[in-house]
């Protein structure tokens, strides 16, 4: 435990405050992504949000020497997908963007999957039962809870429907740095793993397949894929333990019903 950093109510307001800033981004791309833009456009218009109206800092440009200020993964790309001005998005596809945004030195880390005008009833199915899935994982917070508990929630949502959990990748602690301890795993056993403190502050961020769960890593050295080419969806917020239960530092307006709902 000695490794993990529990935020002080003063720090966890800041990061809080860098949540929601981070939320105003995503609501930015609701009227911004469509068919037609490149996932490039997307990377840029992203930055200049940031740095301008938002006047924080894209947390993940200069980091592990990734140039970019997002991960944008289409169809079955899982994630780590390279904004590229190649990249248009068409009708029916669907895509994961993940961001990252630092403000008064604390970082919030969220992603969200956008369904590209109209997609198929399967890949709509995919990426509501993954958004499903990391909401069940979210309900697990509280202090005296287990790591294993949010891993098992997520896990057991996301099979019961016939997907796949991928395990190569996994949420983070998050703080001053972008990745801290804990790592939160999205398979696993209730009643397992680290106890849950309050303080602590950490992403949910399941990847969940189609088919297969395994995947392959690009030439690039970045994105990663479906080995079975199959569609992929993940959604991600940053999570903080409290008193009483969580906060979700990078809650948007339209889930509040979300929240009330695991507080019942």
């Amino acid at each position: 435990m000695n490794s993990i950093h529990l935020k002080t109510p003063a720090e966890l307001d800041l990061q809080h405050k860098a949540g929601q800033l981070l939320a105003q981004v995503f609501l930015m791309l609701d009227e911004l992504v469509q068919p037609g833009i490149s996932t490039m456009q997307i990377n840029d218009a992203v930055e200049d949000f940031i740095r301008g109206p938002l006047a924080s800092r894209p947390a993940s440009k200069g980091q592990y020497d990734y140039q970019y200020v997002l991960n944008s993964s289409i169809n079955e790309v899982v994630c780590h997908g390279v904004p590229k001005p190649a990249d248009i998005l068409k009708e029916g596809d669907i895509v994961n963007l993940d961001i990252t945004l630092e403000k008064d030195g604390f970082i919030a880390d969220s992603s969200k999957m956008y369904c590209v005008g109209k997609v198929s009833p399967l890949a709509q199915a995919l990426v509501d039962v993954t958004y499903q899935a990391m909401w069940q994982g979210i309900y697990q917070v509280k202090p005296g809870a287990r790591l294993g508990d949010i891993a098992a929630a997520v896990q057991h949502h996301a099979e019961r429907h016939g997907y796949s959990v991928v395990r190569e990748y996994c949420g983070h602690g998050i703080g001053r740095e972008m990745h801290e301890e804990p790592q939160i795993l999205h398979y696993g056993k209730a009643g397992t793993g680290l106890t849950l403190k309050p303080g602590m502050v950490f992403t949910i961020e399941p990847m969940i397949n189609q088919g297969d769960r395994r995947v392959k890593q690009k030439s690039d050295g970045w994105t990663v894929v479906t080995k079975d080419k199959k569609l992929s969806a993940q959604w991600e917020h940053t999570v903080a333990v409290t008193d009483t239960g969580f906060l979700v530092l990078t809650l948007r307006p339209d889930e509040q019903h979300l929240v009330q709902a695991g507080q019942r």
